[in-house]
């Protein structure tokens, strides 16, 4: 396929905005209804989220266990392992919130950190696109998590946590595609 056939296909799945009406403006999160011309010239509605990117990181303190975050998930009604995260506030760099997350909810530090991958969660019907790190050579630090967090640094061998996404206990996404894609890419064996 030569370049010309490529961008003439994608060409034609391009979807034009017509439109754009929010619908509803929060803290974190914006919901729009946005009026769109299909490639096929027919019109059609496309309701989505806009919110800020997000970063995550994968926290080892050595070569066998890495910390979670155990936290309660108001919208699922569920108590969730989670890696360290958090949004990326307006203007800061994924790098730099990984750092912000790691000491606010582990009560650690790193100067040791290296992006792993980025992916966008649910483009369906959000702009949100989520970047993890793994962080290694783990400092103590204090955790200071913000207000309205409660939440328990666990610490867990990282075969272990492989095993708690088989059985369940890991059901977050970012959580799971982050330790599998770790152990997909790196020198990481589990035995």
């Amino acid at each position: 396929m030569t370049k010309c056939q490529f961008f003439c296909i994608m060409a034609v799945m391009i979807e034009k905005l017509i439109q754009s009406k929010k619908i509803y403006s929060g803290r974190i999160l914006n919901f729009y209804v946005d009026s769109i011309s299909l490639p096929n010239g027919k019109d059609a509605l496309r309701e989505y989220i806009r919110q800020p990117s997000a970063a995550a990181v994968i926290p080892f303190i050595d070569n066998n266990r890495i910390v979670l975050v155990k936290q309660y998930r108001y919208p699922v009604k569920k108590i969730t392992y989670e890696l360290p995260a958090g949004k990326i506030d307006a203007g800061e760099k994924a790098i730099d919130c990984i750092g912000r997350e790691l000491s606010e909810e582990t009560g650690f530090t790193s100067d040791n950190i290296k992006k792993l991958i980025s992916f966008y969660p649910s483009p369906a019907f959000s702009t949100e696109k989520l970047h993890i790190f793994v962080a290694k050579n783990l400092k103590v630090a204090k955790t200071h998590p913000d207000d309205d967090e409660f939440i328990e640094a666990v610490v867990v061998k990282y075969k272990e946590a492989l095993k708690w996404i088989e059985t369940g206990k890991i059901a977050d996404a970012k959580t799971i595609i982050g330790l599998l894609y770790y152990q997909w890419t790196s020198e990481y064996q589990v035995v």
